[in-house]
């Protein structure tokens, strides 16, 4: 047990569960600072925060601090190729080179948009030999991949595109747009409208409000110890998925490195911040990304702003790949550019829910059958198991938020 920071916000009466969750993960799971809120029905809910910005708790968590939600940026991302959809600016079964006609190069001429948003381009890497610093270079990164050939099928599997989805789909959604930048797109069709606190390439004059990010555990942890005979499927998977991770020359090392040094910068400097990074570097709060997958939550409408129409929400959130991940080594569900529920995993979320989750910890999502627009926002780092299932903080908010949806 760890001392427990005092809680700030609002929580409608009725989910005092919710915020007495929130205070057990700094009880039980040595939180740092976090943020949680949650609409029901585009009606802000619960809206939380505590403890500290830094490592060294000298910088207390507040209302508006922002933080990196790594892989959770991938939500983001998503919408803004279907917004373009929605608008009829962008086809999702076109080849990607009706937008991006370089792209075609080394065998790719016939990929459709869709498989960049399913993990199935067979991109989740780059062979070639990349400067320091080159994943803060959006054109460097957008040149390497219209160089490099699939390295499966394209549609044949799928397999997660850890930073590699940010350009592939930001360049597309960047040319069909016409924006000079993925992040002026993000602005000017969901951030500025909704009045999100959100941002892929974070301004320097907001960079004073962002939590620093803690890892306290920088070595792998010690893979379980249980014997072969006592060994499950979900045991076996993940030894597998450890080994996988930590082999130095495989997709998954090899796909998640180019978000780290020396390919990237410090995920606390504001080189990184200040970066196009649109499957990594978003910066946010649990208010924005619950506001924002409140807003699909309800058909794709919150407080007369519509982001998309129902249909398109629909086709947003509907299942296109389920199977083992080429790169994960473990069994993922996707939809077009979101995370959807496995069966069997530990997650308390609805079967309708969709969203995306991020390295250490991050998750937002929106159940639509429940009008439900989640977010939650850390900057305690979760350790290697955090891509092994769900994280126990955000999977306690969630299994609270159900209980008390359940007696209303």
């Amino acid at each position: 047990m760890t001392d427990v920071p005092e809680i700030h916000g609002a929580c409608r009466t009725g989910f005092e569960p919710v915020r007495e969750a929130f205070d057990r993960n700094f009880r039980d799971h040595g939180e740092i600072g976090a943020a949680f809120a949650l609409t029901l029905d585009g009606e802000s809910i619960v809206d939380l925060w505590a403890g500290w910005a830094d490592r060294e708790r000298t910088r207390p968590w507040s209302k508006d601090t922002l933080v990196n939600v790594y892989s959770t940026t991938k939500g983001m991302t998503a919408l803004c190729a279907h917004i373009l959809a929605d608008g009829g600016r962008l086809d999702l079964d076109a080849p990607v080179t009706e937008y991006w006609p370089e792209f075609g190069q080394a065998d790719k001429a016939k990929i459709p948009v869709r498989q960049l948003l399913t993990h199935e381009a067979g991109l989740p890497i780059i062979d070639e030999e990349l400067p320091t610093g080159a994943a803060l270079d959006w054109e460097r990164m957008v040149e390497a991949l219209e160089h490099q050939s699939p390295v499966w099928e394209p549609g044949s599997k799928q397999g997660y595109h850890a930073v590699t989805y940010g350009w592939l789909v930001g360049e597309v959604v960047r040319r069909a747009s016409g924006a000079n930048r993925f992040g002026d797109f993000l602005a000017q069709a969901v951030t500025g409208p909704l009045g999100l606190d959100m941002y892929v390439g974070t301004p320097v004059s907001e960079h004073h409000r962002v939590a620093d990010l803690v890892r306290d555990r920088l070595d792998a942890p010690v893979t379980p110890t249980a014997s072969t005979d006592e060994e499950t499927p979900e045991l076996k998977a993940m030894r597998e998925r450890f080994a996988a991770m930590l082999n130095p020359n495989s997709l998954a090392s090899r796909s998640l490195g180019l978000a780290s040094v020396p390919f990237a910068a410090n995920n606390n400097s504001a080189e990184w911040r200040s970066a196009q990074l649109p499957a990594a570097n978003g910066h946010t709060n649990a208010r924005a990304l619950a506001r924002m997958y409140g807003a699909l939550a309800r058909g794709g409408e919150v407080d007369g702003i519509r982001l998309l129409s129902p249909e398109s929400v629909a086709q947003a959130a509907a299942e296109q790949v389920y199977g083992p991940d080429a790169v994960l080594v473990v069994e993922t569900r996707r939809s077009l550019g979101f995370m959807l529920p496995v069966p069997g995993q530990p997650d308390h979320r609805g079967p309708a829910s969709f969203g995306h989750a991020g390295a250490g910890g991050s998750l937002g999502y929106a159940d639509p059958e429940r009008g439900i627009g989640f977010g939650y926002t850390m900057n305690k780092m979760w350790d290697l198991t955090s891509f092994m299932t769900p994280d126990p903080r955000a999977q306690s908010l969630v299994a609270a938020v159900h209980r008390c949806l359940d007696v209303l």
